[in-house]
């Protein structure tokens, strides 16, 4: 039943991994850098995985690794499933992260220059190309640009070959989940092993993976008695299968409850809803919203 990872088979393309790597100051720096191609002085760590909220009933979004530089900041998020949304969720990260950057009621000049830089394990736009970077520019004359500092990046390791910066492209294959002797990649392949190695945060995830874990199967085993249960009243199929249906239901809803109480926000729940249940999204999105929903 369970399609969660172990310590051992994480890779730095998944989300746990990959946030405590970025948490060490030099190798984050160097990946903003070699990425973006700029100049770091500086960088300042707000949360690993933060949660941005707005006002007490706004939606919350959590961003893998959130870093300020002076007057810039940067958003990196980890990949791994094509919902097809990107645009409309970068647009939304970039919105809620302005919001964040300024207090309520002062002046819009306080907003930083931010980028959004989502790292895919797949090609989003499907023109197979290894980089996309997109600005707000003027539709009549695409020289003119809108100027206001808002960046957004997608990578596609897919397309890894097709990078022309060395670096860049080490580092997109590595992620790919292939080997690379560049000096670059050999260093962050050097702290996922120190990592791998700490018993805390092997604990910290297996803590979390065991409690997902236990809590889909118990609901199972629900479904599948009360299933039995039915089916001895109403036919052995027909009452099994809707037993099953129910017992996966309140399995879906205890988990949410669950994800919620140790704050992960809902576009992450709806993710993981759609990971381990194969559910689509406009499914996944409706158990998050049905708070009406009560576990017997």
């Amino acid at each position: 039943m369970s399609t969660a990872k172990s310590w051992e088979e994480l890779q730095i393309k998944d989300d746990f991994l990959f946030a405590k790597v970025m948490r060490d100051k030099k190798i984050c720096k160097k990946v903003l850098e070699k990425l973006l191609h700029i100049k770091i002085k500086d960088i300042k760590y707000l949360e690993e995985q933060k949660a941005v909220d707005i006002t007490v009933d706004a939606k919350s979004v959590r961003l893998d690794v959130y870093i300020e530089d002076g007057n810039r900041v940067f958003n990196v998020e980890m990949q791994t499933i094509n919902q097809k949304d990107l645009g409309k969720r970068s647009r939304y990260y970039q919105g809620m992260i302005d919001l964040n950057t300024i207090e309520k009621g002062e002046s819009y000049h306080k907003l930083k220059e931010s980028y959004v830089i989502f790292i895919c394990t797949f090609d989003p736009f499907g023109k197979e190309r290894a980089e996309y970077w997109f600005e707000n520019y003027c539709e009549q004359d695409r020289r003119l640009k809108l100027g206001d500092g808002a960046k957004k990046i997608f990578f596609n390791t897919k397309a890894y070959e097709k990078e022309e910066d060395i670096n860049i492209r080490a580092f997109l294959k590595y992620v790919n989940g292939e080997e690379s002797e560049n000096a670059f990649v050999q260093e962050i392949e050097e702290k996922v092993e120190q990592i791998k190695e700490n018993r805390e945060w092997r604990r910290e995830y297996m803590t979390l993976q065991m409690r997902e874990q236990e809590i889909r199967e118990e609901y199972w085993q629900k479904g599948l008695k009360k299933g039995r249960e039915e089916g001895l009243e109403k036919g052995l199929e027909k009452g099994l299968e809707k037993g099953l249906e129910k017992g996966l239901k309140k399995g879906i809803q205890l988990l949410i409850i669950s994800l919620k109480s140790l704050h992960i926000p809902e576009d992450k729940i709806v993710e993981q809803l759609m990971t381990t249940y194969q559910l689509d999204r406009k499914k996944a999105e409706a158990y998050c919203k049905d708070e009406s929903s009560q576990i017997d």
